[in-house]
C-alpha cells in the first residue's frame, strides 16, 4: 500500500483501539488506508482529529468542504480530494457540478465570494509569503468575516499535514473509490496517485 510498512488491517485497528479512537472505527466499513498509516503513530491522528473538529466547529460545512477540495487540488491529493469530492457531491451538488469545481472552479457556477475563496485557498496552499493585505480586503469585499477568513486559511493550512504526510509514505486512496464515484468525477478528482485497485484481505478487525 505504501513506502513505508503498514500495520495490517487488523493490527491498525488494535494500534487504534490503544488509541482510543473506537468510534471512528466503529464508521469505518473497512479499514481504510489512512487507518493503517497513522496506526504507526495513533495519538498524532487523535491530535488531528482534535484538530480539524476544532478548525470547522463553527464553519459553514459547504465552505469547509470546498477550501479543502482547493487545497487537495493544489496538493495533488488524490486521496483527500476523492474524499472531499465525495462529500462535496453527496451533500451540496451533483456530480456534474462537483467536476467541474474540480477541474476550473471559475467555470462552475459559483457565486464571486465562493470563487474568491477559493482561489485564496490555493495561494495559502501554494506560496503562503506572497499573500497581502490586498487579497484579505478582496475576501472582506465578499462579506468574509476575519474570523471566516482565517477559517479558510486554518483549514487549507491544516489539509498541507493531512495530504502531505498520506502522500509521502505512498498511502493510495482506498479501492471503494473505483466504485463509489462517477468516472468522470473520479478522473476528475485523481490528482496524483492511482486509487488503489482492492483492498488487502485481512481487512476484519
Amino acid at each position: 500500500m505504501g513506502a513505508l510498512t503498514m500495520p495490517s488491517a487488523r493490527g491498525a485497528v488494535r494500534s487504534v483501539i490503544g488509541g482510543r479512537l473506537i468510534e471512528h472505527l466503529r464508521r469505518q466499513a473497512v479499514v481504510a488506508n489512512y487507518t493503517r498509516v497513522f496506526a504507526l503513530q495513533p495519538a498524532v491522528y487523535a491530535a488531528w482529529q482534535q484538530l480539524n473538529t476544532a478548525i470547522k466547529a463553527d464553519m459553514d460545512p459547504r465552505r469547509y468542504e470546498l477550501v479543502t477540495l482547493a487545497a487537495a487540488r493544489r496538493l495533488r491529493s488524490s486521496y483527500c480530494a476523492l474524499a472531499h469530492g465525495k462529500v462535496l457531491r453527496d451533500r451540496f451538488y451533483d456530480a456534474e457540478t462537483v467536476e467541474v469545481i474540480a477541474s476550473d472552479h471559475h467555470d462552475a457556477g459559483l457565486d464571486s465570494a465562493d470563487v474568491a475563496l477559493i482561489d485564496f485557498a490555493e495561494r495559502v496552499v501554494t506560496d503562503a509569503t506572497a499573500i497581502t493585505a490586498a487579497d484579505i480586503a478582496e475576501l472582506r469585499r465578499h462579506g468574509l468575516s476575519d474570523t471566516e477568513i482565517f477559517q479558510v486559511v486554518l483549514t487549507a493550512a491544516a489539509r498541507c499535514f493531512f495530504s502531505t504526510v498520506l502522500d509521502a509514505v505512498g498511502t493510495e486512496p482506498d479501492s471503494q473509490y473505483r466504485t463509489s464515484i462517477e468516472p468522470g468525477l473520479r478522473l476528475a478528482l485523481t490528482f496524483g496517485r492511482s486509487i488503489a485497485t482492492a483492498d488487502t484481505p485481512d481487512e476484519a478487525p
